[in-house]
């Protein structure tokens, strides 16, 4: 089944734009290769082209600008089909913003087509120069003409391992040579050469195209790799790392009732997130829903060290947590990043260790040498203590993990017990 690519005839460009002759030359040729509308994904980004996807009746997405191809390299990944067609409609400006993707497009032969609407300048933000502008044309940044010469993407892209690559001038019927672009197995990329009608003709009077173009030094042409596209020259994907996901069975009961939250936060490098992850894994071999998540300065290894913990007996839809039922605070760092936390809790209970001053709250506040056992293992003195004084898991629960994930060995856990029991 064919059908009609697009919607309307009169496309909203500048009279006399060649990007009403892409656009109607790209999707004849589509048709006249058999393909059905909604087998066509169209992708374009910020630009004049970019105006087109709502004359398609293909799949369109719309990105940022320079954004179009990594878009479509995404779509080709995710689709992993011959069967269907991903064009890209790119301007020279996103050409030159998101160069990188087409180079990695290329490089990687997807099944991609790119269509670089080559005015030779940016034409929907005001006529300034792009990198793809050829040395001495004229723009609102380069009045006196473009003192640089600017980037070659068919050799870039040929270079890069495209599939099929061609140069022509954006005048005339144009079907044919789209067509062979489209006909690719692989990633092919054609530049067409045209004029910006408001800025490119106003600031470069009586100047050709085709003179403009040789002038440039950018020949036309066609340049191929005999190379297999990515679809083909895949070796064995790897499996779903889902899959490898360890499983954690029901081993203990709780007695919770609701949605309990946590927050545990200490100074980097104490095994805070350690602490977490195996208070999350204990409430989830109880049979309870678990999310964590880790909140760390980019540095890493300085500073503060947060870690936030939901568990519920129902799904927890929303991991964020505003003011929890319960701090557990191991050092001044993990106290200095959640004071404001602190402050405004007006119950639950704060774990403090009691080398800190507690803040102003209206939680409880419990006083413990958590740092006694050392200060890499007070996060785990302190999830212990939690459970063995309010019962949220079975204090059996954590020194269950703490065994299958192999880290009773690498934890002063005799130590940590006596500290309990004092």
């Amino acid at each position: 089944m064919t059908g009609s690519m697009i919607k309307l005839q009169n496309l909203p460009y500048c009279k006399g734009c060649g990007h009403d002759l892409i656009a109607k030359n790209s999707t004849e040729a589509l048709e006249k290769l058999g393909y059905n509308p909604l087998d066509v994904i169209a992708v374009t980004d910020i630009g004049c082209h970019g105006i087109i996807d709502k004359c398609l009746n293909t799949h369109t997405v719309h990105g940022l600008h320079g954004r179009s191809v990594a878009l479509g390299a995404g779509i080709s990944f995710g689709t992993g089909s011959k069967d269907q067609k991903i064009v890209v409609f790119v301007g020279d400006g996103g050409t030159t913003i998101g160069l990188q993707h087409i180079m990695e497009a290329a490089r990687l032969n997807l099944n991609v087509t790119v269509v670089v609407h080559n005015n030779m300048l940016y034409g929907m933000t005001g006529g300034q120069s792009s990198g793809l502008t050829p040395k001495g044309f004229c723009t609102t940044t380069s009045f006196k003409g473009n003192p640089f010469t600017g980037y070659d993407i068919c050799k870039l892209a040929h270079t890069a391992g495209a599939r099929y690559v061609s140069r022509i001038m954006g005048v005339g019927n144009i079907t044919e040579a789209i067509m062979k672009a489209f006909s690719q197995e692989g990633f092919s990329l054609v530049e067409v050469m045209e004029i910006c009608p408001s800025y490119g003709v106003k600031l470069n009077p009586r100047r050709k195209l085709k003179e403009i173009v040789e002038e440039s030094g950018r020949e036309l042409g066609e340049w191929t790799n005999d190379l297999p596209p990515f679809l083909d020259r895949q070796e064995e994907k790897t499996a779903n790392l889902l899959d490898k996901t360890p499983v954690i069975s029901k081993t203990f009961n709780h007695q919770l009732q609701q949605p309990y939250s946590l927050v545990i936060s200490g100074s980097a490098g104490e095994g805070v997130q350690l602490a977490a992850n195996i208070f999350a894994k204990a409430a989830m071999s109880a049979d309870l829903h678990a999310t964590q998540k880790g909140s760390y300065p980019v540095t890493v290894g300085v500073g503060f060290s947060t870690a936030e913990i939901n568990v519920s007996p129902e799904e927890v839809l929303f991991h964020g947590i505003s003011v929890p039922d319960v701090a557990l605070i191991t050092s001044s760092d993990g106290l200095q990043h959640n004071r404001q936390r602190i402050e405004r809790m007006q119950q639950g209970k704060l774990f403090i260790d009691s080398s800190l001053t507690p803040p102003n709250t209206g939680a409880e506040v419990i006083l413990r040498d958590f740092r006694s056992v050392g200060a890499r293992n007070a996060a785990i003195h302190a999830i212990l203590y939690l459970c063995r004084q309010t019962k949220i898991l079975d204090e059996s629960s954590v020194y269950h993990i703490i065994q299958q994930e192999g880290k009773a060995d690498k934890l002063p856990l005799d130590k940590i017990k006596k500290a309990m029991e004092s």
